[in-house]
Formats: C-alpha cells, sequence, structure tokens
C-alpha cells in the first residue's frame, strides 16, 4: 500500500461538500512537457463546483510561468498533474522558488497516478510539498474527498499577510501588490489606507484601457496581442499591469479564472496580471475594480488594462473606470440595427 494513502476516506451519499470560511484561490496546471491535461481539468473543474476561485493555465506549463501566476495571483494553492517522468525536480524546484520569492505560504499539491512512486511521494512530502497524490489515495477518497481535502487545507485567512501601508506597493513590490488587491477584493482593508489609495491615485495620471465585448469574441486574445505590440513598439520599457475579471457562478461561487491560457506576451519583468472573480456584483466587473485600479496607480504602472467578463447589449460598467474602452464583438452580431441596441456604443 501506497504510503500516501489517507485516513480521509470517501464522503458518504448526500454529505454536503466542503464549506470553506474563506475564498480559496488555486492555480491548476499541467507540467512542462506534459500534454497529459485530462486528469486537471477534471480537478479544476470539481474546485470550482465547490467553490474555488481557479485560475488555469492549461498543460505544459514551467515552474517560472505556475510560480508566477500563483504570486501575482495572491492563491492559496496550487494544483499539478505531472505525468513527463521529471516530476521530483519539478516540484523540488517550485518550493524553492516559492520559498525564495515570498511565496512559502502557497500549499502545492500534486498527481500522477502511478509515475511517482511511494518512495518519491514520501520524498516530496519530506521536502514540503503539501501532497501528491496517489492512486490509493483516489480509491480510498474519491474525486470529492481530495478536493475537500484541498480544500480545508487551503481555507486559510488571506488578510492576515494584508499591507498595513502602501510602502512596499510604492516601492514597486508586486508581493504587496497582490496582497493589497486581495486585502481591497475581500474589503478587509483598514478605511484609512482604502481612502489614502484612492486619494493619491487620482494624482497619478495612469492610462487605462478598458476592453469589454461579448463572450468568446476575442478579449483575452485582444488583450495579449496589444500587450504584444506594446512590448515591442516600446523595446520593453513599459511597465504594464492586466486585470482580467471573469464571471463567478451563482449557486457556488466558484470560479474558471482562464484569461492566462490565452496570454503569450505577459511573461517579462514589467508585466503583471490578476484575474478577478465578479463574485456576488451582479455585473461584468467586481465591486473593488475601482479601488483595485487605484493600488496598481500607485504601484509603478505606466498603463493599466482592464478585461471584462462577458456583457450583454445593456451591460457598461467598465465605462466610468477607464479613461478608453474597446467593445469586442464578433462578426455575427445579427442586423445592423442590432448596434444601436449596445449601451456602450452610445
Amino acid at each position: 500500500m501506497s504510503a500516501a494513502v489517507s485516513t480521509l476516506r470517501q464522503p458518504a451519499p448526500g454529505v454536503d461538500k466542503v464549506q470553506p470560511r474563506h475564498k480559496v484561490r488555486f492555480v491548476t496546471a499541467a507540467s512542462l512537457f506534459d500534454g497529459h491535461d485530462a486528469s486537471i481539468n477534471i480537478m479544476r473543474r470539481i474546485l470550482q463546483a465547490s467553490g474555488a476561485e481557479v485560475i488555469h493555465l492549461g498543460h505544459n506549463r514551467s515552474v517560472e510561468d505556475i510560480v508566477t501566476a500563483a504570486l501575482q495571483e495572491d492563491a492559496q494553492g496550487i494544483a499539478i498533474s505531472s505525468y513527463q517522468g521529471g516530476h521530483v525536480e519539478f516540484f523540488k524546484y517550485m518550493i524553492d522558488l516559492l520559498r525564495e520569492r515570498g511565496g512559502a505560504n502557497i500549499k502545492v499539491f500534486g498527481g500522477g497516478g502511478g509515475v511517482i512512486v511511494p518512495d518519491e511521494i514520501h520524498e516530496l512530502h519530506e521536502y514540503g510539498v503539501t501532497r501528491i497524490f496517489s492512486p490509493e489515495d483516489g480509491q480510498a477518497m474519491g474525486l470529492q474527498g481530495m478536493i475537500d481535502h484541498m480544500i480545508a487545507v487551503c481555507d486559510t485567512d488571506p488578510a492576515q499577510y494584508a499591507p498595513q501601508s502602501l510602502d512596499g506597493v510604492k516601492a514597486g513590490d508586486w508581493r504587496s501588490l497582490s496582497r493589497m488587491i486581495t486585502a481591497l477584493e475581500n474589503q478587509v482593508i483598514a478605511p484609512a489606507l482604502r481612502q489614502q489609495i484612492l486619494d493619491e491615485a487620482q494624482a497619478t495620471g495612469v492610462p487605462v484601457l478598458g476592453i469589454t465585448g461579448t463572450g468568446g469574441s476575442g478579449k483575452s486574445s485582444l488583450t495579449d496581442e496589444l500587450v504584444r505590440r506594446f512590448r515591442l513598439d516600446q523595446d520593453d520599457r513599459l511597465k504594464i499591469a492586466v486585470i482580467a475579471a471573469d464571471p463567478s457562478r451563482r449557486k457556488t461561487g466558484g470560479a474558471l479564472l482562464g484569461d492566462r491560457i490565452r496570454m503569450n506576451a505577459i511573461a517579462g519583468a514589467n508585466l503583471y496580471m490578476r484575474s478577478l472573480a465578479t463574485r456576488a456584483a451582479g455585473s461584468e466587473v467586481p465591486e473593488s475594480l475601482g479601488d483595485i485600479l487605484a493600488a496598481c496607480k500607485l504601484a509603478g504602472f505606466n498603463l493599466l488594462i482592464v478585461e471584462t467578463s462577458g456583457i450583454g447589449q445593456g451591460d457598461a460598467a467598465i465605462v466610468p473606470l477607464v479613461d478608453c474602452s474597446l467593445y469586442v464583438m464578433t462578426p455575427e452580431f445579427g442586423a445592423a440595427s442590432q448596434l444601436e441596441k449596445i449601451d456602450m456604443l452610445d
């Protein structure tokens, strides 16, 4: 029997899922040189259905990609599937990089079927990986049981890491910025500090571009192309932040924050990206977006780009928050008179 078999067991029929006390965020991906993404797709969908906000990166992702995303997204957990045989080095490097960059609090979970043998599981646990799930774990716990375990372990209060001043943000410390954004998003920031952010942001003059439109029209692809062209035209001198919103599920509160999958030009020292769920906003933009943009303006960026979740004809919530807005749509919008009905184009 595997050394990693859990004492937890599969929940009895009818038993509710784990109900986290805090918003839990995971970064999910398949490891570098690994195109086997069926298992991680199943696990991240169950995470979403269980109320977690999932920043999914897709397959063939390096440790650098995953750690950078986890730090910028201020995730509590990372979940990786790895079937490529280099899992020991891969997970150890991930733990090293997290510790080096101020992410030692982020929990790392993994799985690889029978590819990761019991001795390697034990070695990785000793090194600092939170949990490598074995085939025996799957038999004992079931898929929902493993997800419940991950959520329970990561159900920590991110407010404990919230900055108490703007010093780190103004110094260009993006880890501090990420934690400040989390505090603003969760509405746990001190009122005086929030007001200071709003007051000082007004004097910065940092331009904000808003990109919105119907779902599936290519907003993320356009955002990525704009970033690429800004980088090429300005010889990578501009510091650019991309804030991307995706809808939350009404029943569970979970969300797929998948815009990073489409982003190929955001890897660089001057590029920052943060994914947001709309949560209970009832709109295509989160309630805290204005506060979050204000915090980003103080972090030394030259340009902010905001991408909303998909919208309909009557939605224009992004307009008052940005200096310039773009509406993206597919060619199949119907009759020409349909254009006259779009509120944002008024």
